[in-house]
């Protein structure tokens, strides 16, 4: 195009003479020759234009594309690793973390995929086009025009850096402004019962005024970005009139070459300004892949079996197992022997912190033993497939977890396709029915994230459904009914006798069960079984179970009162 146009601007100058030379009778019909010629040129312009403009596009699609769909198989295959990994990693792990590496991580690889490559490319290859080109017209004159631009490139590539720093500085402060906020709004019951609204609000004001600062530090950085580059630009342009000017004047060149090398400048500007930005992005995104590779080469301590099998009985035995929890160093175990057979019903109980909820965690593999083994049937629970374990167990944990979506769909997460009569025939029995039912929405109804639009029983009820639902060969309740009233806990246990009469269940409890008759009760005190028996065996035995149980019952005697 550069070429065209100057062969263009020749032709009118080396035109312009000939008509001032040209006879009067004879210069009308010279100048519709010259406008003839001047639209062919200018239909040279528009057509080589639009070429150029279909093979960005092309490019565009073959690099910007690709770069947008190797992103989206980053994404999955992160998220795919994030679900292979145990609980003790993301005990380990700071959310924010795990986030950042999956959205802010992916994005800067994604940057280099794509506009870093794609810039990577257009600068090489214009460079090599346009510098030639320029070459090829006067050598003198080239040398002029492209002495600013190493000039811009590094001061772009500075100026980039201090955004990059800055930039930095501002994500650290805004995800310390989302934690303030996220607290206070998850724990706004506390903050207003203790009066502590001011406070929050005077520690809020100090991490925006913080903010502020940084961004202002960064908009002053920012404001020399494109001043600094219409500078450079300018004085290269100005060069390229001045020296053109006077080569013109020798007869060097012509007055198309000084317009031709006027566009190369333009051409080249963009180019060498994404220097500095080109480089910024390959240090951002080595960085991410760094961070992403050490990621994806976490293996998970709780694999699946290569040749798994699957369970052929509920009969549940632990030989010998001690569990030390491996961040804290904590033992939660210690030499525990226990059998129970399929169908049975054992209660487990015991202070804060004896290793209840760990048993239930050994049993679903979210931890392996660190000494002795659990086996499940007469199988090693190492050896059987994670999803048929997993499967096979209904499982309501102590911290009740609901999706955001609706009460239906969170009772039938385990079974997606499951009835509606189902899931209310479930309900009832977790006696959630009828306060789902004088719902306007009843089961549309939307519990908000974490189930925050339902109170601690009712969400606790809602999970008891669903476990419920999944009909699993074995139940294990951690404690599951500690947020409700004795009437509703009654209820409960009333339908429990009926749902899990040929189920093995566990259930975990601070609290003495009247209604449903265990076959075993285990009593954990500092990770070992202190007692186990039948209510009437450990009753007659005047242990901690007899204390305990009589306890409970002296105290809901003074609350009937």
């Amino acid at each position: 195009m550069p070429q065209v146009i100057r062969d263009g601007l020749n032709y009118v100058s080396d035109s312009i003479k000939q008509f001032d030379l040209a006879p009067e009778n004879e210069k009308e019909s010279f100048s519709e020759i010259v406008n003839d010629a001047l639209f062919q040129y200018g239909l040279k312009v528009i057509g080589l234009a639009i070429l150029m403009g279909i093979f960005m596009y092309f490019m565009r699609q073959t690099i910007i594309v690709v770069s947008r769909l190797v992103e989206y198989d980053l994404r999955k295959d992160l998220f795919a690793h994030y679900e292979k990994l145990d609980t003790a990693f993301f005990k380990r792990n700071k959310t924010g973390d795990l986030m950042a590496r999956i959205t802010e991580d992916v994005s800067k690889v994604r940057m280099y995929l794509g506009p870093a490559i794609l810039y990577g490319l257009n600068l090489t290859t214009l460079f090599i086009v346009v510098i030639s080109a320029m070459l090829n017209v006067s050598v003198k004159l080239t040398l002029w025009t492209l002495l600013p631009l190493p000039f811009l490139s590094i001061s772009i590539y500075v100026v980039s850096s201090l955004i990059h720093k800055k930039s930095e500085l501002i994500q650290i402060q805004l995800a310390k402004l989302n934690s303030i906020s996220q607290e206070v709004f998850s724990g706004i019951r506390v903050v207003k019962s203790y009066n502590k609204e001011n406070q929050f609000v005077d520690h809020f004001d100090d991490a925006c005024q913080d903010y502020k600062n940084k961004s202002m530090d960064l908009a002053r950085i920012n404001a020399l970005f494109f001043p600094l580059m219409i500078l450079m630009i300018g004085i290269s342009v100005a060069i390229t009139v001045y020296v053109g000017g006077l080569e013109v004047s020798k007869g060097n060149i012509s007055y198309g070459n000084i317009a031709e090398f006027i566009i190369y400048v333009n051409y080249l500007t963009w180019p060498f300004t994404s220097v500095g930005w080109i480089a910024s992005i390959i240090q951002q995104a080595d960085a991410s892949q760094k961070r992403i590779n050490d990621f994806l080469k976490t293996e998970p301590s709780i694999k699946n079996p290569v040749n798994g099998t699957k369970i052929n009985s509920a009969k549940i035995e632990f030989k010998n197992v001690s569990f030390v929890y491996p961040d804290t160093g904590i033992k939660a175990l210690k030499n525990i022997n226990l059998t129970i057979n399929p169908g049975e019903k054992i209660a487990i109980i015991g202070k804060t912190a004896s290793g209840k909820s760990t048993m239930a965690d050994l049993l679903l593999r979210m931890y392996d033993t660190t000494e002795g083994d659990i086996y499940i049937g007469d199988q090693n629970i190492k050896d059987l497939e994670l999803k048929d374990l997993r499967d096979k167990i209904g499982y309501v944990p102590q911290d009740v977890f609901l999706f955001s979506d609706t009460i239906e769909n969170n009772i039938k997460f385990g079974v997606p396709e499951a009835s509606l009569e189902s899931v209310m025939a479930n309900a009832k029995y977790a006696s959630i029915h009828r306060e789902i039912d004088q719902l306007p929405e009843k089961y549309e109804t939307k519990v908000g994230e974490r189930g925050v639009t339902l109170s601690g029983g009712q969400k606790q009820r809602v999970s008891i459904a669903r476990a419920f639902l999944k009909n699993p060969d074995i139940l294990i309740l951690d404690d599951c009914l500690s947020a409700v009233d004795a009437t509703t806990e009654n209820e409960v246990l009333s339908y429990l006798n009926e749902v899990i009469q040929d189920k093995t269940a566990l259930i975990i409890t601070h609290r003495a069960y009247g209604l449903l008759n265990f076959d075993k009760v285990i009593v954990l005190d500092e990770g070992n079984i202190v007692e186990m028996g039948s209510h009437e065996e450990l009753m007659d035995s005047k242990g901690q179970y007899f204390e305990w149980f009589e306890q409970q019952n002296h105290d809901f005697e003074i609350h009937e009162r």
